[in-house]
């Protein structure tokens, strides 16, 4: 088992592992975030539908009893 780093190694470690990652282009950032705003607001509207529904369920269902 390795010893812990120095920082000066761990910083050259971290350096080294980032030249590494493939960035996305800005067009692939612009186009991810346009589909997620996409599909949470599409989330949002199916969950709003879905809590109105049931909840106007509970209100016909409690109307029966009161």
């Amino acid at each position: 088992m390795a010893g812990k780093p120095t920082p000066a190694e761990f910083l050259r470690q971290v350096r080294a592992e980032t030249s590494k990652v493939v960035w996305p282009t800005r067009k692939e950032t612009i186009t991810t975030a346009i589909m997620v705003l996409i599909m949470t607001s599409l989330l949002a509207l199916f969950f709003l539908g879905t809590d109105s529904f049931f909840g106007w369920v509970v209100r016909q269902l409690l109307a029966l009893l009161g």
